[in-house]
């Protein structure tokens, strides 16, 4: 489960953007709930929002903000290769997939929120 600011922002990244589906929230409609239980094939995340909605501030907290560096989110993704496509068709910001040390193609992106969310799959070995 992840602490986000803005749940209706939140659920145009997991939702709209990244495709996962809504399976429950805390209220309908699902971008006034404070919880979101969202799945995309075999994965399931929870957003709960940090703060109620009389008590949110105007803006995100950045030391609230910047904390989740920290914290990275990795999907077993077959063809990261389209799923970078898929992204820039989307408006994301990402940078072209990389071959880390290990072996794993990986595609990293950050949420709304500062959290880490990497797409990998086994590299292909080199011919």
């Amino acid at each position: 489960m992840l602490q986000v600011f803005d749940m209706p922002t939140s659920l145009r990244f997991y939702r709209d953007v990244l495709g996962f589906e809504i399976v429950s929230t805390s209220g309908p409609p699902a971008e006034q709930a404070d919880w979101v239980w969202l799945r995309l094939g075999g994965a399931d995340l929870m957003l709960n929002t940090a703060f109620e909605s009389d008590t949110r501030p105007t803006t995100p907290e950045i030391g609230r903000h910047v904390s989740h560096s920290d914290t990275g989110l990795y999907f077993d993704c077959p063809d990261v290769d389209a799923a970078f496509t898929h992204l820039r068709g989307k408006g994301v910001i990402v940078k072209p997939p990389r071959i880390a040390s290990y072996g794993m193609k990986q595609l990293y992106v950050t949420d709304p929120d500062g959290y880490s969310i990497c797409f990998q799959s086994a590299a292909a070995a080199p011919i």
